[in-house]
């Protein structure tokens, strides 16, 4: 027996709102600032090549300080992760459940036996797939003078520097990926939306948040948002693609911090 059509308008509802507050207090929101940051960019004295976009900075030459900033915007920045997951585990009436049924629902958990090695394979063959094609199409980009100079880590150098970085890294890997490919994708695909739409809902959003850093880094992150909203609905796990997006920004982050200096690097 089917649900009377106000039951059904009132869940409809419900996950509309869970997917404008989850954005709106996250990437949603990250995404108007680029767009905004891009503008400032483009009208900008000069080309949009010579405009720098720095990724990882310091606040303070205090290192102890320092440190403090940067934990806090990491485990701040991983709150509306938990937002997301406390909405996927509410039941078809919106009572709340445990976060286990959010992160069971998105595959970010251990699936069963042998499941971290299979994830693991496909997290690292990922970001070798798309990593290195994704940086060549952002240094033509920047060649062509449509994206911006991008400085992964401006971060002083101290002895957390690299240890800071990777968490960077996979902070923004849980949040892209939970949010962007396993909350808005389910929540599209409840809401109506078909399998195609949703991954390409997905992609633009991902690649909109990046238009800071110049059109290229759109392109190569929509293209990266298709591949890993496809891979989701096909295999519903989210977890190698956090292991592929946390490789991939470590590798970019902590292979600049080391190399700037002996490359003379911006």
């Amino acid at each position: 027996m089917s649900e009377p059509p106000e039951v059904a308008f009132s869940e409809r509802t419900r996950l509309r709102r869970e997917v404008w507050l989850v954005l709106a207090l996250s990437l949603g929101a990250s995404a108007v600032y680029s767009v905004v940051a891009l503008v400032a960019n483009l009208t900008a004295p000069g080309k949009l090549s010579q405009q720098v976009a720095t990724l990882n900075s310091s606040v303070t030459p205090r290192s102890l300080l320092d440190l403090t900033y940067q934990l806090l915007g990491i485990a701040f920045a991983l709150v509306p992760v938990v937002l997301a997951l406390h909405f996927l585990s509410s039941s078809p009436d919106g009572v709340p459940g445990p976060l286990r049924v959010g992160l069971s629902r998105i595959g970010l958990c251990r699936r069963g036996p042998g499941s971290l090695g299979h994830d693991l394979a496909w997290g690292v063959g990922l970001a070798a797939a798309i990593g290195l094609p994704g940086l060549g199409l952002v240094y033509l980009a920047r060649a062509l003078g449509i994206n911006a100079t991008i400085v992964p880590s401006a971060l002083n150098d101290h002895w957390w520097t690299l240890p800071v970085l990777v968490l960077s890294a996979f902070e923004n890997a849980l949040l892209e990926e939970v949010v962007v490919v396993g909350f808005l994708v389910t929540r599209l695909r409840g809401l109506g939306w078909s399998s195609r739409a949703a991954v390409a809902a997905s992609a633009v959003l991902r690649g909109s948040y990046h238009l800071y850093q110049g059109f290229g880094a759109f392109l190569a992150n929509a293209v990266m948002g298709v591949i890993f909203g496809t891979y989701f609905l096909r295999k519903r796990t989210v977890l190698p693609l956090v292991i592929a997006h946390g490789i991939m920004d470590s590798v970019a982050f902590v292979g600049y911090a080391l190399l700037k200096n002996r490359l003379n690097l911006p």
